[in-house]
């Protein structure tokens, strides 16, 4: 039957018509991963008797006709640094090699009580921190589109299981754009919702005030459908979420009278002439759907690279100095001074970018350099913010590129990381502005590989940008699967 080529929303009205069993699917799953794997390198952990149990638990449920919940019976993959009770939650580093949470991430409980099916772990870019799945302290994960190739990054075992069919559905973290560029990667859809939505508690902190989960699917039905799970406030353990009731994709049967914003500065040096047209394309099939489109300026855009890496490096050097040796995770030498066991566990335990971010946002926190670098960082960080919401008064979403280039080859950049970061300068001022964003598939390039689409949107407006989503995916096709 062939499972894994269904949609999430398929297996779920398959599964309620009693045509397959939660249990089938899952052993279809645990089969296409291990077929997949080899060529693939998504999962850094699989833990079938788990799934295989959760799945018996589902079907138990219905045949005794109990109420089940809007995940039953369908797997969803989980990025590593996404706290799983029990088993391990790695950050893709060693220095977290061998750590089990004691509790599960507030999306890992909601992902649960949706009867939702847990086959593993996916690999990332170590602690969120990369844009090609190559930093990972086991393995580096590949394109399914093109398994020379990365598949973005830091979520990028998230779109390539999703994007291999290994799973329907999967959750990453996005920080600087680590949904939506291995979305855009992969050909599939990642959205990352407005910041507060999701709730952090159980997420592994980078940059506490950038980090946001976000769904990563196949189509946008599917991205919605997991979106309404995890969203929420949770107010007993993440003061920063907010009450969120999401009530479904705004329905368009066309783009009449929606108002699509282009900025300028999303088209110009460093963005490729294949991504340009694409988009440029689907902005031209919006006009014919019935859209208007506005031209606009976002001019802070040059420089918002640079205000990222200073704050979300300010932050991780914050956030990682909690890795000493001594309470939980990898730990150097003991026989020597506590000095020597600090150094030893960081120098040991983390991989060169971490270390890299690390003395990066040591740096720009110090005495002297502080009102140089970090505060005026954050005075950019308002000054994109406002550009924004002054661009909002004159389109409801605006559309960009999601990554200035296609997949590019293993190894390609890992020597440059400034020609890395570069990959990101199409996502990162979602994040500084704290808007929801999406990719959704608008193409491919000459060699094949998927050209990805970004739509932007005001805060909590998630429902309008899935439904412009929708819109253009029902018109164009959706999502191709990738035979491997």
């Amino acid at each position: 039957m062939e499972l894994y080529r269904k949609s999430a929303s398929q297996l779920a009205a398959m599964l309620r018509s009693k045509e397959v069993s939660a249990v089938e699917i899952a052993r279809e799953t645990l089969a296409r991963i291990e077929a997949a794997e080899p060529a693939v390198d998504a999962f850094l952990s699989v833990n079938a008797e788990a799934a295989l149990t959760q799945a018996a638990e589902v079907d138990r449920k219905l045949a005794a006709g109990e109420a089940v919940g809007a995940l039953a019976g369908i797997p969803v993959a989980v990025k590593d640094n996404i706290c799983t009770k029990g088993t391990a939650t790695t950050c893709a580093s060693k220095i977290l090699e061998h750590f089990a949470p004691p509790y599960n991430a507030t999306v890992v409980e909601k992902l649960l009580a949706a009867d939702a099916i847990l086959p593993g772990k996916v690999n990332m870019d170590e602690f969120a921190m990369g844009g090609s799945c190559e930093n990972s302290a086991f393995k580096a994960t590949k394109n399914p589109w093109d398994t020379t190739r990365v598949p973005g990054g830091s979520s990028g075992g998230s779109a390539a299981s999703v994007a291999a069919c290994e799973v329907p559905l999967s959750l990453g973290s996005d920080t600087g754009g680590s949904v939506r560029c291995p979305a855009g990667l992969c050909g599939i859809v990642g959205l990352k919702p407005t910041y507060g939505a999701v709730s952090r508690f159980g997420l592994v902190a980078f940059a506490s005030s950038l980090d946001q989960i976000g769904p990563m699917a196949r189509t946008v039905d599917d991205a919605a459908l997991l979106f309404s799970v995890i969203c929420g406030q949770d107010a007993a353990h993440d003061a920063t979420s907010k009450p969120y009731a999401f009530s479904g994709i705004e329905e368009m049967r066309d783009c009449k009278g929606l108002r699509i914003g282009v900025p300028a500065e999303y088209f110009g040096e460093g963005v490729s002439d294949e991504v340009k047209a694409a988009v440029r394309k689907a902005v031209d099939d919006y006009r014919a759907m019935g859209a208007e489109i506005v031209e606009l300026s976002l001019p802070s855009t040059p420089y918002a690279l640079s205000a990222y890496y200073i704050i979300s490096s300010a932050e991780a050097s914050s956030n990682l100095a909690r890795y000493d040796g001594v309470k939980y995770g990898y730990s150097g030498r003991r026989d020597g001074s506590l000095n020597d066991l600090y150094l030893t566990t960081r120098s040991e335990g983390f991989g060169k970018e971490v270390k890299r971010r690390i003395m990066l946002g040591t740096y720009v926190l110090s005495s002297g350099y502080y009102d140089a670098y970090y505060k005026r960082a954050k005075m950019l960080q308002r000054m994109i913010a406002r550009e924004f919401s002054d661009a909002f008064e004159r389109c409801d979403i605006i559309v960009t590129p999601t990554t200035p280039a296609t997949a590019f080859g293993l190894g390609e950049k890992l020597g440059d990381p400034l020609a890395m970061y570069a990959s990101d300068i199409c996502t990162t001022t979602v994040n500084i502005a704290g808007l929801p964003a999406l990719s959704v598939p608008c193409g491919f390039d000459a060699a094949g590989l998927p050209i990805g689409m970004q739509l932007i949107g005001p805060k909590w407006s998630e429902a309008k940008l899935l439904g412009a989503a929708k819109c253009y995916e029902t018109a164009k096709g959706g999502f191709a699967v990738k035979e491997m």
